[in-house]
């Protein structure tokens, strides 16, 4: 086996001591001279029409340089569906719409500004449940589309489910939902836009697609009279992602318009209300799931369908269906599927992105049933799992082709370091969920692409331009570790640059777990072409074949005679000053030979993909409810660990986000109006409920994977609330089957299944 000096290093985060000492600018950070402060004014109504907007009174105000409303501005369209504005105008379908916007030269007038806009409404009635939202007479969020139910066709049908529901020796039918939940990111949202003489715009933003965001802000250009203008996007340093991301904004696009009627820097930065009431959540849920096996436990059938609420328009929230698919059709074997799924428009808060992209919710259904379906065929659980593992060379019915997988290894290392064979105590339960994720890419867009540019100097050190967003993620360590790896350097020679559109090649953001595989291969990419110039030079200097020669420890060494030994930045010296003038850079863009999926949904969307499994033992409090966890234990195949140490923090992350998501957050709406908009109110975890976690990794060498690494980001989150659901049922026989699972709700179903008894 080869011997790493790099991969496979427990490497701290290139930029911890900076974020640690606060040195790192972040959006809250930034300034420019003469920036303005932007303020947006937001609905009163969850749906209404707007008869009229008077903004004299905050234009007289000292200090207002800018009021724009929906009148003011261009017809710029937002969304996947372009079915959304920056400032609305004729009506406002959710409370969160934005209705008029000021820029001052402080933010305290502007929030005066705000207060003095006056809104004349005409309230409309709402609506804000998806199932009533659907039928025929209900009220339209949206009139040109004539129903609230998107009409993307989310259909596939692989196999003959009805038949093999005949066949199946035991069958089990449920129903699940999930809830609202939102990313919490602990630095709020923020953009600062600038136009210079020539109407050019650069745009700081904690964005996570930076390229595509720049796209759609030269649209915007468009639509605002000024074409072929340059727009440069920077981003700061994020303080959390998640997904939050992933689309641009209509406070992104209001700091634009903002800067080019005052011809100045104008800022607008989120508090923390905002953030809650302002950006997107997770999509709600309501799942009908049945499954089936015959004699032995060998699944027959999986049968789905689920309702999602839309909210009042169409962010990446939306296109969740698409990805949900993937654990339907391919999470173990599964002969036999039929899936559909309706989004609906409601007078709701709008959903994005959010890690794990759809997978949890539908996880969530499969895995409880999975359990329930094992005690119908008395089976047991992890037995149940063994049985129907995914294996490597699969091809699922939706056309995936399962390369390297450790999902069995996975199972087994649940029932190991969880001890499922222990005794347990009453009131006392464990519970096992398995996931499956893109963990190679995931071809949602035309490209799925990196660029990265490599430069060297004289002194052995490199920088590397990547398109690769890091969010806190490590991205740029693993990167750097990748590349210091293939040139045989030390991380500390590397400077990896991901924050310019201005000097970064393209990139499509970060999602999908991508960036490790596919920003990694493109990075080792140009390595490897820096790598064989290097060589090739050093061939002629030390007069030995370039086959002959490795890069190790910041020297070219001869195999053959070890004593032929010449410093790697010596040699970039004579390269450059002696060997033809030659300054040593490289590109390189990789884009993954998987699939666009068509409109049968069939394709190979990923080219690896990642599997695991999480167990949790768990003590419920049968007096109160409660559900305390004892341990937990999530297992991951992750082809290579790159950097063990933040391939586990990335675990701990998703499993404490999957925790809370299991028992504790929920955005509550009441029609329409988030009741919770602060950290008091939105239990979100904190360090004092961190639990006990174990994250073996299974190491399967993938064959595509840089160093054969797959991607890790999302994955910890995906089954943490089935596995939890599954060890309450476990421990005092009740099954919550939605989300939250709150104590009042444990102790409800455990009263009602006493008064059942007696």
């Amino acid at each position: 086996m080869k011997e790493f000096t790099s991969i496979g290093k427990r490497i701290p985060k290139l930029d911890a001591v900076e974020k640690a000492t606060g040195k790192v600018q972040y959006i809250q950070d930034v300034t420019r001279p003469g920036m303005l402060y932007g303020k947006i004014l937001y609905s009163r109504y969850p749906h209404a029409k707007i008869l009229k907007i008077d903004t004299s009174r905050a234009e007289k105000l000292s200090g207002v340089r800018a009021v724009l409303t929906g009148d003011d501005i261009p017809e710029i369209k937002m969304g996947v569906y372009k079915d959304n504005s920056p400032l609305k105008k004729g009506k406002v379908r959710s409370y969160r719409d934005e209705v008029a916007a000021v820029a001052a030269t402080d933010p305290e007038t502007a929030e005066r500004a705000i207060k003095r806009i006056e809104v004349t409404y005409e309230a409309l009635p709402g609506i804000f449940d998806p199932v009533e939202a659907m039928k025929e007479d209900a009220i339209l969020v949206h009139e040109k589309h004539k129903t609230n139910i998107l009409k993307m066709p989310w259909k596939l049908h692989y196999g003959d489910v009805e038949k093999a529901k005949e066949q199946s020796e035991f069958v089990v039918d449920d129903q699940f939902s999930t809830t609202w939940v939102t990313h919490c990111c602990m630095g709020t949202s923020g953009a600062l836009a600038e136009f210079d003489h020539h109407n050019n715009l650069t745009i700081y933003t904690n964005t996570q697609i930076p390229s595509l965001a720049q796209n759609d802000f030269v649209d915007a250009l468009k639509t605002m009279g000024l074409k072929n203008r340059r727009v440069r996007v920077i981003k700061p340093c994020i303080g959390g992602g998640f997904g939050s991301k992933l689309d641009t904004y209509a406070y992104e696009y209001i700091a634009i318009l903002l800067a080019f009627k005052t011809r100045k820097p104008v800022k607008v930065l989120f508090n923390r209300e905002e953030e809650f009431i302002a950006t997107s959540t997770r999509q709600p849920t309501i799942t009908d799931i049945s499954q089936g096996c015959d004699k032995n436990g060998k699944l027959l059938f999986r049968d789905i369908s689920m309702i999602l609420d839309n909210g009042a328009y169409t962010s990446w929230g939306a296109t969740t269906p698409s990805v949900m698919m993937m654990p339907i059709t391919s999470l173990y074997r599964v002969p036999n599927v039929r899936y559909s799924a309706k989004c609906v428009y409601t007078n709701n808060t709008y959903s994005q992105a959010m890690r794990g992209y759809g997978n949890p919710q539908a996880t969530f259904a499969i895995e409880s049933s999975m359990d329930t379906l094992a005690e119908a065929a008395g089976i047991d659980p992890v037995e149940f799992r063994r049985i129907n593992s995914n294996q490597p060379g699969d091809h699922t019915t939706q056309g995936f082709h399962i390369t390297s997988c450790g999902l069995k290894e996975c199972i087994d290392k649940i029932h190991e370091q969880l001890e499922w064979e222990k005794p347990r105590e009453r009131g006392e339960g464990i519970g096992i969920a398995s996931l499956i994720h893109v963990g190679g890419g995931a071809r949602v867009y035309k490209s799925d692409g990196c660029g990265t540019i490599i430069k060297t100097d004289d002194y052995g050190k490199v920088n590397v331009f990547t398109g690769a967003t890091d969010m806190g993620q490590g991205a740029d360590t693993v990167i750097a570790q990748i590349v210091a790896e293939e040139l045989g350097l030390w991380v500390d020679d590397i400077n990896v640059i991901h924050s310019d559109t201005n000097i970064c090649p393209w990139d499509v953001g970060a999602h999908a777990s991508r960036t490790t595989f596919v920003a990694g291969n493109s990075a080792l990419g140009a390595a490897k072409k820096i790598k064989e110039s290097i060589l090739e030079i050093a061939a002629g200097l030390m007069k030995e074949p370039a086959e002959n020669l490795v890069l190790k420890g910041r020297k070219i060494i001869s195999r053959e005679n070890p004593e032929n030994v010449m410093e790697t930045d010596r040699l970039l010296r004579k390269a450059h000053f002696r060997h033809q003038g030659q300054m040593l850079a490289s590109e390189y863009f990789y884009d993954p030979a998987n699939e666009n999926m068509g409109r049968d949904f069939k394709g190979n969307m990923s080219m690896t993909y990642t599997f695991g499994a999480h167990g949790v033992r768990v003590k419920v409090d049968e007096e109160t409810g409660k559900v305390k966890i004892v341990n937990y234990v999530a297992a991951h195949d992750v082809g290579r660990a790159i950097n063990p140490m933040l391939l586990e923090g990335q675990v701990y992350g998703g499993v404490m986000m999957g925790i809370g998501y299991a028992l504790t957050e929920q955005v509550i709406h009441e029609k329409g109006e988030i009741m919770n908009p602060n950290f008091r109110d939105y239990k979100v975890l904190t360090a004092k409920d961190a639990v006990d976690i174990d994250a073996p990794v299974i190491e399967t060498i993938d064959k595509d994977g840089p160093f054969g690494a797959k991607g890790i980001g999302e994955p910890g989150c995906v089954p943490t609330a089935p596995a939890i659901a599954n060890a309450v049922y476990n421990a005092v026989g009740v099954r919550i089957k939605d989300l939250p699972i709150t104590p009042e709700k444990v102790l409800a179903a455990i009263k009602e299944k006493k008064s059942k008894k007696d």
